[in-house]
């Protein structure tokens, strides 16, 4: 009878640590479903004004015949009801008028602003500006591998790991590809909001048979919410490529201030 009741007790105790099990995973977090939550609320509707302050460093070949160039610009940045709008301002469109007429006296003469507005887009400055819609494409076309606690700048926080393999890149480019692997990692607070975020690429290929290429690419992102709109703060990319006797180094740094 004792046995039959220590029995008894037993597996009621089982049972209410088992249905505490589930009701514990039932509440856990869920990263995943966060971070989308979070990027669907996050509409950008209310209007921004800012500054974007870019700076690009590139270096081609090595030794002897190396090439170095770097270039500073900054823009204003306007984003409302009539669109997203960069202003470039007098000085800078003097700059770049008078690097362009020394480009036409001198062929080989550098040109960093024009680079350096090269690499500030119409797709960069709208991340910058509203980073929610081009961060749920990239989580949509990943695999979501895992998330664990961490922290950002001493707070709790919890990083997701999103992989991409060849099917990440555009049909007529995976002929070319042999080799390509995309990892991201998003840190969000506890309700789901990207608080940063880096990306790396690896790829290599050939073309034509004998023609053989690399690319390296790493880029980190760190975020903020104004309004209902998350922007990029800061953006900063390093890599390099290699391909057809040519070597490159690359990088990039971006700032966004919000103006009152």
């Amino acid at each position: 009878m004792t046995i039959a009741m220590s029995s008894r007790r037993s597996l009621s105790l089982f049972a209410a640590a088992a249905l505490l099990a589930c009701s514990c995973g039932a509440t856990r977090a869920d990263g995943l479903a966060d971070l989308r939550g979070a990027l669907a609320r996050l509409q950008a509707t209310a209007p921004l004004r800012a500054t974007v302050d870019a700076h690009d460093w590139r270096r081609s070949g090595d030794g002897k015949d190396a090439e170095e160039h770097q270039g500073s610009v900054s823009i204003a940045l306007e984003d409302g009801p009539r669109g997203l709008a960069p202003i470039y301002g007098r000085e800078l469109l003097a700059r770049s008028d008078a690097e362009q007429r020394a480009a036409i006296k001198d062929k080989k003469a550098a040109r960093p602003i024009g680079t350096t507005l090269d690499q500030l887009g119409l797709a960069e400055l709208r991340a910058m500006a509203s980073a929610a819609p081009w961060l749920q494409r990239e989580i949509d076309e990943a695999t979501f591998t895992g998330e664990a606690a961490d922290t950002v700048d001493g707070k709790a926080a919890r990083r997701l790991v999103f992989e991409s393999g060849i099917d990440k890149l555009a049909e007529k480019d995976r002929k070319y590809a042999k080799e390509f692997k995309s990892v991201l990692t998003v840190w969000v607070a506890a309700d789901g909001t990207p608080l940063a975020s880096t990306r790396r690429i690896d790829l290599s290929g050939s073309a034509f048979i004998v023609i053989k290429f690399e690319l390296h690419d790493e880029e980190s992102f760190s975020f903020a919410v104004v309004g209902d709109r998350l922007v990029e703060l800061r953006n900063d990319k390093k890599g390099s490529t290699k391909g057809a006797g040519s070597d490159q180094h690359y990088r990039t740094e971006r700032r966004l201030q919000v103006q009152s």
